[in-house]
């Protein structure tokens, strides 16, 4: 078990290496100039050399990078080129709305997407099942981003019955429109799992044996199918998580919602490397994490893993 751990631990270093390594890459790999976006285009040519001096883009880039490693390694994630703030410090204020909208469309994708798989599998095979599955086949092909800008245009703009931006300060409607949008992709697949493990527990001989003692179909399914069909969706659910909070970006830039996302889109637009990197790596840490725990959590509970 203890090297189980360590050897997941070790995958998870490696993994935020490449990370840093990948968007301290990308980031020299974008067209422009920090130092000329932060002053200008008509900038003399001066006061952009003094610029990049002071914000050390002068220096080679494997000492930019060496140097960028071992402020990591210290919890120093640097200062943002354009606000000149701590980059934790701005991911610990802007971390709780982006939370808000992941849990939020979590727990909606989850509870809606459980519903919709067990009727599917209920139905199996007739036009119900078939219509849910269309749907939900509509859902893992829609981008996330596409719908919210379809979100927006029909309950914001046609109907005016929600509002499209701003955060739940302003009202807690604000945050309707962003968080189905998220959700829509998860709770498609959480439904698709929940049909499949349903449609194969519901021919188990102790389902047949429930029926045949006179059980209720309802308290057959939820007590007895539904208890043992939900393996596979807590792991879909797990994954999902991680996924949506380290992925809400697009939502939140087309909402104006003051998340990490939108932060990060922000600096990607100003160029402001430090911004990119620490949220890039931010995500990433949650995103590793998060699955460290799933796995180390399915080792304790199957003896298979730990072999594994």
């Amino acid at each position: 078990m203890v090297v189980f751990i360590i050897r997941k631990f070790f995958y998870m270093i490696v993994v935020l290496l490449g990370v840093i390594t990948s968007s301290f890459i990308v980031n020299y790999a974008l067209p422009g100039d920090p130092a000329r976006v932060m002053l200008g285009q008509r900038a003399d040519e001066q006061s952009v050399i003094a610029l990049r001096k002071e914000l050390g883009l002068d220096r080679p880039k494997i000492i930019q990078y060496i140097d960028y490693v071992g402020k990591v390694l210290k919890g120093d994630l640097g200062k943002s080129f354009t606000t000149n703030r701590t980059i934790i410090e701005t991911l610990q204020e802007r971390f709780p709305a982006t939370a808000l909208l992941t849990i939020t469309a979590l727990l909606f994708s989850t509870i809606f997407g459980i519903i919709i798989g067990v009727i599917a599998a209920l139905y199996q095979g007739k036009f119900l099942d078939s219509g849910v599955m269309a749907i939900a086949l509509f859902g893992i092909s829609m981008p996330s981003f596409v719908l919210g800008l379809l979100y927006l245009l029909v309950f914001g703009v046609i109907l005016d019955i929600l509002p499209i931006s701003g955060y739940i300060d302003r009202g807690w409607n604000h945050l309707i429109l962003p968080s189905m949008a998220l959700a829509l992709r998860p709770l498609s697949i959480i439904a698709r799992v929940t049909r499949s493990s349903m449609i194969d527990t519901l021919s188990q001989d102790y389902i047949r044996t429930a029926r045949a003692k006179g059980l209720s179909e309802f308290t057959t399914v939820a007590r007895h199918a539904l208890r043992n069909a939900l393996n596979p969706v807590i792991t879909t659910v797990s994954a999902w998580f991680a996924g949506l909070l380290a992925g809400s970006y697009f939502i939140e830039y087309i909402f104006n919602w003051p998340g990490i996302g939108m932060f990060t889109i922000d600096a990607i637009l100003k160029l402001d490397y430090p911004a990119i990197q620490g949220s890039v790596l931010f995500a990433a840490i949650i995103f590793v994490l998060v699955n460290f725990i799933v796995d180390v959590l399915y080792a304790v509970v199957d003896p298979k893993v730990k072999l594994g």
